[in-house]
């Protein structure tokens, strides 16, 4: 899969995708995965699970279908944020959050997270 085939697999549980990412100069992977990234923090900001249960398994099916470009920037971009953006959750939120993550991310994000600065 490539960075096209996965705006149109974001666009089918998220409208008009395509239409936010006219805003980026360059439209890449990085560009795509950085704005369903986005999505998907205000997803979990405003408690809207029922799409966002969905983001997490589309953004799972990114990273093992895509090519090296999309599989580094969801490494690069979404799990590097994951942290952030789940910080201010309740424990029970995020863990309901990191259940719906794939198992293959969830050591992606343990690897990044703990050996990040070493």
């Amino acid at each position: 899969m490539n960075y096209s085939e996965a705006v149109r697999e974001i666009a089918e549980i998220i409208p008009g995708f395509e239409n936010e990412l006219i805003n980026h100069t360059s439209q890449n992977s990085n560009s795509v995965i950085h704005t369903f990234t986005e999505r998907i923090k205000n997803m979990i900001r405003q408690d809207d699970t029922k799409i966002l249960f969905k983001s997490l398994q589309k953004m799972d099916k990114i990273y093992t279908e895509g090519d090296i470009a999309l599989k580094n920037a969801v490494e690069g971009i979404f799990i590097y944020s994951l942290d952030n953006f789940t910080a201010f959750c309740s424990r029970e939120y995020r863990k309901v959050i990191f259940s719906h993550i794939s198992k293959d991310l969830q050591q992606t994000y343990s690897r990044q997270i703990y050996t990040h600065g070493t």
